[in-house]
Parts: structure tokens; C-alpha cells; sequence
């Protein structure tokens, strides 16, 4: 059984977020699992973020949140199938 994974690198994370959060949205039915990552300390909150997909196996689809995705400045994102 094939698994996508798909890596989402957001920079400025702040300012890029709120769209990515809508992308998301609109693609919600391929995504099995989500997680987010970025920095924060006492005294520091990371401008830049990381957020992990693992895809439901819909090729049309993938592509389609892939390149809404990328659409967004600040935006880069990596797939693979494992």
C-alpha cells in the first residue's frame, strides 16, 4: 500500500498561514492526517513553519492542492510516495 506524504515549508508563516489554512480547507477530504510544526520559546515564535500531510491516494487531487499550494508566496512544497 503506497502512502503520500506530502511537506509544506511556510515563510513568513504569520503572513502566509491564513491562506494556507483556506487551501487546506477546500482540499480537507484527501487529508488523513495533519501536523504542524514551528519554533516557539519563552521568548521567540518562528516565522517560519512546517506542516505534514499524509494524502489519501487521488492523484488529480494531489496535484491540485500542490499547486494551489505553491501559488502562495512564501510558500514551498515537496511530495513523496513511500
Amino acid at each position: 500500500m503506497e502512502c503520500t506524504i506530502m511537506a509544506i515549508a511556510i515563510n513568513p508563516r504569520t503572513k502566509a498561514a491564513p491562506t494556507v489554512q483556506e487551501i487546506l480547507t477546500k482540499h480537507g477530504c484527501i487529508i488523513k492526517t495533519r501536523l504542524g510544526l514551528h519554533e516557539v520559546s519563552e521568548t521567540t515564535c518562528s516565522q517560519r513553519g512546517l506542516v505534514l500531510l499524509q494524502l489519501k491516494q487521488d492523484a488529480e487531487n494531489i496535484e491540485q492542492l500542490k499547486t494551489d499550494l505553491t501559488n502562495i508566496d512564501g510558500v514551498t512544497v515537496n511530495t513523496m510516495v513511500i
